[in-house]
């Protein structure tokens, strides 16, 4: 808040010369306490409550600019009901930007309205318009060049012996006001007590397609694959339209306690055991599996995945394989039992003896995150601008916002997700500290109130400014029980929705082909490729292959879908019918999507659109274009009629399109 008293300690003289109260400025989080988030491109929408005691009008400027510039940039406010103000700026540049309210009282603008009162009511105004002059006169002498000889020139029109309708027209003319704004008297201005920060990220870590794959599984035979065998599944992934290709750990693996099929105990020796389970004899974490390949072979990939449009993401996994080369060389970085042995990663009842938690707090915990940041940097080095950051809750909040501050001073345009799917004030705190996106319980959501309540608050709360959802279908670590058992729908209606509602969303390989096997009374995979290597043929029948690429399509063809701004639910008289819609700022790309929930039965039922909301006439036909399946149906008025069979698609992705007249009465629809 600003205003008269706002600094305790400034001069009375001073202090009370500041009449104007500016106070919730928004965006913000946590009240200026961590920057909010946007992508170069967008635009950063901000209000504040301005208001000064009295009938006083105000000027309100919004002021703003990068980290690296010395000057502010500044444009006006515009006034909207209730003392609220209102304007944008656009982010330009891939750097932090700052932004803080400025207020004064504006004299002219408050005379101005004055004078047009009483001459309406036909009252003398003679000694008003001699006071409009002086204001004028003050303003000339503030500003610059022709300005002030413009200026000089309205302040004697003022004071002229013209007939007093013409000078009051003289007066109240729009282009003296625009001069007068031009050159306000500032001296006695607020400004807000505090410059609130954007985090600025490159439109990757806004939206995306991801996809999750292992190497070790792309051989055909079942044996275990290289890097360069991986390298031809690229155009397969690449036809279906992902944007980011995501590999879990590539690092030696360890050989102690390696774990089995299905986190056995006793692996066999031929057994590849858990990549997440790093380090050997090879190295570290800035070493590549020798079975997968070299790091000649990485780069070689990383350039492959660049020539089929795929950015590489990799796993940031900071824990280590008892065989790790630090076990051995920094056994401080590690915690340790009474009988002196260190203790392994227990999530009970599940134990992991193949991994050792690394201890941040440990006497040595400077060299252990110096250490930690070398392997980022190592990695950035070899052009990996993505990394997703497995289990980050588990270490230390102060940890990740150094680290990723460090990485960014030198490689602003990297992208870190947090892999945290643990209590929700958790999982903002990671955003809020650093991580540019995140994983949600979208996994988990299946139920219309459970999607539309969840989602909402992800998208049109405060949460929005910090916090970017990036909504995986599954993982390797979780096949939710939706699609164990709601056959190829589940998968397909899954798909839409993650795709359709979140900027960016995620699979991990096998969705294409529906594979629901899981162990019993779990949402563990059976034969988890975690554990093993997966064989898979790529061109059964059936295969979802063609419908993510038409859906991926549809993404990179409608803008309204690559953000989460608009997000809006509507009604519909059924409650397995989720409908939604999402449009551009200027509603330039409208669409509105319908998901069947249940992946056995088809549904019906009415769909309310908000016509206003979307730019539509109450009385206007207009066209709904199914981008999925190509149909095309003419709307009219608000409620209009939908049925979804899961057996044949369980969604429709409408573009609205608007009925537009030519000069020779051609109608047609854009």
């Amino acid at each position: 808040m600003s205003g008269p008293g706002a600094e305790r300690d400034a001069p009375l003289e001073t202090d009370a010369a500041r009449r104007v109260w500016i106070e919730n400025v928004r965006p913000r989080v946590d009240d200026g306490a961590f920057p909010i988030k946007r992508t170069v491109g967008e635009r950063v929408v901000v209000t504040a409550d301005g208001f000064t005691d009295g009938h006083d009008r105000l000027g309100v400027a919004l002021r703003w600019r990068a980290a690296s510039e010395a000057e502010w940039h500044e444009v006006p406010m515009q006034a909207r009901p209730n003392d609220v103000w209102q304007a944008e700026f656009p982010i330009a540049r891939l750097e932090r930007h700052v932004y803080t309210v400025a207020g004064w009282v504006d004299p002219f603008a408050g005379w101005r309205d004055g004078l047009a009162k009483k001459h309406e009511a036909g009252q003398d105004v003679a000694s008003e318009l001699l006071e409009g002059a002086a204001l004028i006169r003050e303003a000339a002498a503030r500003a610059a060049g022709p300005d002030a000889t413009w200026l000089r020139d309205m302040a004697a029109a003022l004071e002229s012996a013209a007939t007093p309708s013409r000078r009051v027209e003289r007066a109240l003319a729009e282009d003296l006001r625009v001069q007068m704004a031009r050159w306000p008297d500032r001296s006695r201005e607020t400004v807000h007590e505090r410059c609130y920060a954007v985090d600025v990220n490159r439109e990757r870590a806004r939206a995306g397609a991801w996809y999750e794959m292992f190497p070790r599984s792309s051989r055909p035979d079942g044996r275990h694959g290289t890097l360069r065998d991986a390298e031809t599944r690229l155009p397969d992934i690449a036809r279906m339209g992902f944007d980011v290709l995501y590999l879990p750990p590539i690092h030696p693996i360890g050989r102690s306690y390696r774990k089995g099929p299905n986190n056995t105990l006793d692996a066999g020796p031929d057994d590849p055991g858990s990549p997440w389970a790093i380090g050997a004899a090879e190295g570290g974490h800035t070493a590549v599996h020798p079975e997968l390949g070299t790091l000649e072979d990485f780069d070689r990939f990383r350039a492959a995945c660049e020539r089929h449009g795929l950015e590489l993401a990799l796993d940031l996994a900071f824990q280590c394989s008892p065989d790790h080369p630090w076990v051995r060389a920094h056994p401080e970085w590690f915690r340790h039992r009474p009988d002196g042995t260190i203790k392994y990663a227990e999530n009970p009842p599940k134990k992991y003896q193949d991994i050792y938690p690394l201890d941040f707090d440990s006497e040595d915990w400077r060299g252990l995150w110096q250490a930690l940041l070398e392997v980022t940097r190592f990695w950035c080095a070899r052009g990996v601008g993505i990394f997703r950051v497995d289990n980050p809750h588990t270490k230390p909040f102060r940890f990740w916002r150094w680290l990723i501050a460090e990485i960014k001073r030198e490689y602003p345009e990297t992208v870190f997700l947090s892999e945290a799917f643990t209590r929700p004030k958790v999982m903002y705190a990671l955003a809020k500290l650093g991580f540019d996106q995140s994983y949600t319980y979208f996994t988990w959501r299946n139920t219309k109130p459970e999607l539309e309540e969840y989602l909402t608050e992800l998208t049109r709360t405060d949460v929005r400014e910090f916090f970017r959802p990036n909504l995986f279908a599954n993982t390797p670590d979780i096949l939710p029980e939706y699609l164990q058992y709601g056959g190829r729908p589940a998968f397909m209606a899954r798909l839409v929705l993650a795709a359709t509602v979140g900027a960016s969303y995620g699979i991990y390989s096998g969705f294409e082909l529906a594979e629901n096997a899981a162990r019993p009374g779990s949402e563990e995979y059976q034969d988890s490729e975690k554990y093993e290597i997966r064989r898979r043929e790529w061109d059964q029948r059936g295969t979802l292959h063609d419908y993510i690429a038409r859906v991926n399509a549809i993404r990179r063809e409608q803008p309204a879908l690559r953000t989460n701004e608009w997000l809006t639910f509507h009604a519909v008289d059924n409650e397995q019918l989720l409908c939604y819609s999402k449009r551009t700022a200027d509603r330039a790309d409208v669409m509105v999507m319908v998901v069947n929930l249940d992946p056995h039965h088809p549904h019906d039922g009415w769909v309310e659109l908000p016509l206003a909301a979307l730019g539509i006439d109450p009385e206007e036909t207009y066209q709904m274009h199914d981008l999925l399946g190509g149909g095309r149906y003419l709307w009219h008025g608000a409620r209009n009629y939908v049925r979804l069979d899961p057996a044949q698609s369980p969604a429709q992705v409408f573009r609205l399109r608007r009925r537009v007249r030519t000069e020779r009465d051609f109608d047609y629809f854009m």
